[in-house]
């Protein structure tokens, strides 16, 4: 067999065993995606009576004043930013770091807190003040993972050495369409719920124990928390969507490579063959 068929042929292996990887990973990814978004429908209604029950501390406390309420003179930003700790997943961690890059005043005025081994890579590259990381947790968030970083993130505001709180993840959409999102957590903002029109517009009165303020210390932290969580499941249904995604274009070009290899091996195989039979009958023409 000539050599440029032999090459040809170890291509087309080498091809084909990439396509069973990718075609794998494909596979893997879309079993991931499907928990993922198991565990985002069974979170939110925990998260619902949280924010319930804050916005009724709200609306039946006149002139309520909170720590985490009141707006501050902005001196010093933390930004938790939510990546993954693996690769092959198109532009799911690069477009999470670029909108923090691009959402941020002044490198010196921002302290960051990494969950996700690509974000803390990609910033401690580039000088950023860390001021705590998690990584391994993309594959199979915890909310035990969300409660450390929302209790380090909410001492550090109590303590003064931030003034606002920013959230960075991915929010999944679908499948296929997942955004980079910012999301303020303090000082807290709460929408006053709206009211049916079949609802009465009675006062009720309420009584918190032992104050609303108390209350609200209780109620904001674990809003906080949830709100991390939740978006650590968001970041992991759209890091495994985007890698199916990339995956199955991976694999339809290592189909279209290997057709292609395919023809080139038919084109070389049949110039092999025309040229033995015109070998084999000029040497008979020689013959005579």
């Amino acid at each position: 067999m000539p050599q440029g068929m032999n090459d040809i042929k170890r291509r087309m292996k080498s091809v084909t065993s990439t396509k069973q990887i990718t075609k794998a990973m494909e596979l893997v990814a879309t079993a991931k995606l499907k928990r993922a978004r198991e565990r985002l429908d069974k979170s939110k209604p925990y998260f619902d009576t949280i924010l319930r029950s804050i916005n009724e501390v709200l609306e039946n406390s006149k002139d309520i004043r909170h720590t985490f309420l009141e707006k501050r003179e902005v001196k010093k930003s933390l930004y938790i930013v939510i990546s993954g700790d693996r690769g092959l997943a198109g532009g799911y961690n690069i477009n999470v770091c670029k909108l923090l890059q691009n959402s941020i005043e002044s490198k010196e005025k921002t302290k960051l807190i990494t969950i996700g081994s690509k974000g803390r890579e990609y910033f401690s590259r580039r000088g950023y003040d860390i001021a705590y990381q998690i990584s391994g947790v993309s594959e199979k968030p915890d909310s035990s993972s969300a409660r450390k970083v929302g209790e380090k993130a909410v001492q550090m505001y109590k303590d003064g050495e931030i003034d606002e709180i920013k959230l960075i993840y991915t929010h999944f959409k679908s499948t296929i369409t997942y955004e980079p999102k910012l999301l303020q957590l303090l000082p807290a903002k709460f929408d006053k719920p709206i009211k049916s029109e079949t609802e009465e517009d009675f006062p009720i009165i309420v009584r918190f124990e032992p104050s609303p303020g108390e209350v609200l210390d209780y109620l904001i932290p674990k809003y906080i928390n949830n709100v991390i969580y939740g978006a650590m499941i968001e970041s992991s249904a759209s890091d495994n969507g985007s890698r199916r995604v990339a995956m199955e274009n991976a694999t339809d070009n290592a189909e279209e490579i290997i057709e292609n290899l395919q023809l080139m091996y038919n084109r070389a195989r049949q110039a092999s063959i025309t040229q033995e039979i015109s070998e084999i009958v000029s040497g008979a023409e020689a013959l005579k």
